[in-house]
Formats: C-alpha cells, sequence, structure tokens
C-alpha cells in the first residue's frame, strides 16, 4: 500500500507510523501547507512538494491521486480559505478513488463542535445540555437555565485549548461579550459534576481501545493538560457508545471523550477524527499505529474488489 500521512513530517506519530509500516507500504508524509491541485484538460490531480521522510522546497512532487490511501492525521490551523481549500483537496483525492481517512465529511464534522455534538444527541447519545449562539445576550439569557455552572469552548479547537469553567455571571458576561466582539460563536455546555476522570475510547474500524485519563489538579482531563493515563477496559456498554459516537460523526477511526458523571449518566462530551495515541499506546502497550495501517490496509482491499 502506498500512503500519505498528513500531517507534520517530524512528529513522533509520523515516525511511529513508519515504524509500523516497515517494508509492508510506503509512506509518504506530507505538509498541509504543501498541498497543490492542478486542474487541467487531462483532469485535475492534486500534488504535494514532498517525497519521502526529508522534504526539501526542491522535493519532487508527489501525485497524491496515484496513492492507495490517505491518512489525515492532523487539520492545521488557518485562515479560511487555507481551511476551506483543504477540505476541497480532501474531497478531490476521495473522488479521485483514494481512500480518504478519516473521510473529508468525518472531518468537517468533528471539528465542528456545535455540528459533532449535534450529530451526537440526534443519535440518541448523551450530551451535556449545549448553547451555541452570536451574542452575549443571547449567551447570558441561558446562563441560568445551564445552572450557572457552564464550559465555555472555542468552536473548533483541541487538547482543551481554550476552554474555560465559568461560574460567576459576571464573568461569564465580559468572556461572552469579548468574544461577540471578535465576531466569534458563543458555544456553551453545562458543566457536567464528575470524579475527577473520564474516558478516551480509540475506535479503529469495528475495534475499541480505552483509557482512564485522570487529572487531580484541574477538572480537564487533558493528558496534554497535566492528566495521566491508566489502562481501562471497555465493557460491551462502552464499545457500544464508541462505535456509535463514531457513527455519528462518520468517522472509522476516532477518539471518542465519555464523562461518566455523578448523576450515574455517561456523557459524550467530544469525537475527535484526528486522534491521537501516544498515550494511549504508552498506557496499553498496544501497538496502535499497526492497528491504523491494517484498518487502512483492509478500507483499501475493499474498494478495490
Amino acid at each position: 500500500m502506498r500512503l500519505a500521512i498528513l500531517g507534520s513530517e517530524t512528529s513522533w506519530y509520523t515516525q511511529d507510523l513508519l515504524r509500523a509500516a516497515g517494508g509492508r507500504h510506503q509512506v509518504i508524509p506530507v505538509s498541509f501547507r504543501r498541498l497543490a491541485a492542478i486542474v487541467g484538460p487531462t483532469g485535475g490531480t492534486v500534488t504535494s512538494l514532498v517525497a519521502g521522510s526529508l522534504a526539501t522546497a526542491s522535493s519532487a512532487p508527489v501525485d497524491l491521486t496515484s496513492l492507495d490511501a490517505v491518512l489525515v492525521r492532523i487539520m492545521p490551523p488557518g485562515t479560511l480559505e487555507q481551511v476551506v481549500f483543504r477540505m476541497d483537496v480532501l474531497a478531490q483525492l476521495e473522488n479521485a478513488g483514494v481512500a480518504v481517512v478519516n473521510p473529508p465529511r468525518a472531518v468537517e464534522v468533528a471539528v465542528d463542535k456545535f455540528l459533532a455534538t449535534a450529530k451526537l444527541h440526534a443519535a440518541g447519545l448523551l450530551t451535556p445540555r449545549t448553547v451555541a449562539c452570536q451574542t452575549a445576550d443571547e449567551a447570558l439569557a441561558h446562563f441560568a437555565t445551564l445552572r450557572g455552572d457552564v464550559v465555555l469552548k472555542p468552536l473548533f479547537g483541541s487538547e482543551g485549548r481554550g476552554i474555560t469553567r465559568l461560574t460567576d455571571e459576571a464573568l461569564a458576561e465580559r468572556a461572552c461579550k469579548m468574544l461577540e466582539q471578535f465576531g466569534a460563536v458563543i458555544y456553551l455546555q453545562e458543566f457536567v459534576p464528575h470524579e475527577g476522570f473520564d474516558l478516551r475510547l480509540f475506535v479503529v474500524g469495528d475495534r475499541v481501545l480505552g483509557m482512564r485519563r485522570r487529572n487531580p489538579l484541574d477538572w480537564r482531563t487533558n493528558i496534554s493538560r497535566g492528566a495521566t493515563a491508566e489502562p481501562f477496559t471497555p465493557d460491551a456498554l462502552m464499545v457500544d457508545l464508541a462505535l456509535r459516537a463514531a457513527a455519528a460523526v462518520g468517522a472509522p477511526l476516532a477518539g471518542v471523550d465519555i464523562l461518566p458523571g455523578k448523576d450515574g449518566q455517561f456523557y459524550v462530551i467530544e469525537v475527535n477524527a484526528a486522534p491521537g495515541w501516544k498515550a494511549l499506546a504508552a498506557c496499553t502497550g498496544v501497538d496502535i499505529a499497526s492497528w491504523v495501517l491494517d484498518h487502512i490496509a483492509m478500507t483499501v482491499a475493499a474498494r478495490k474488489r
């Protein structure tokens, strides 16, 4: 299999995938910023100025439409034009018969917290009560209905960046007015009381692997925020929740965050369509990169049948 990895060419994940690929697969690291699309009389192609793992400005272009698959490892920040173009490129690759993992629509849904939450709710999964609006007045009108304890999140973002818990109405008003001035969407979720941990369930096709994340110093349980990881074996209920959440977003490769509340309910907080697995692999001992490559290879084989 010839596979491009869209992400940082020097990241731990790229190196882990190169290790797992060994001599079985040809893996080409590709940066989103080096993507270019060519449309002409002979059709459209998507190229990259990257060849192999050592990329230079003079590297020979690689025709990504000639590859078997593309793995979207990250979706880096960018301007609206850049993000739209990148999504267009993924769609063109998919239209050209390349197996794109995750599919462009899944990436688009997962990166948008409101859309992802709406999809999860429509699938019958329990999510925290959520309000998304564009004015501070509207947000503050819902502050009390969310019990005066909310989590303010950027609509786009991951790893806990930009997330704030607000329990004071005056501070909530100040934060929401600032976001309104910046033209941002105000995304509020009711804070769910919990026991200081959540569950990250990693979905690869129909396989699910889990870890429990604890953070005694912060209500946020992201590993990047200092949380520690420990192995967690998901039971049938957790496996079902993870698979349903991934399916709701349309992501065969997904990181599903589930928060066990003090009320005994399990809340699906988020679905990440470009999930990391460094901490998960370390605490479980599972070669997750091989899982990912095997799933992509099966997807490619199924397309060719």
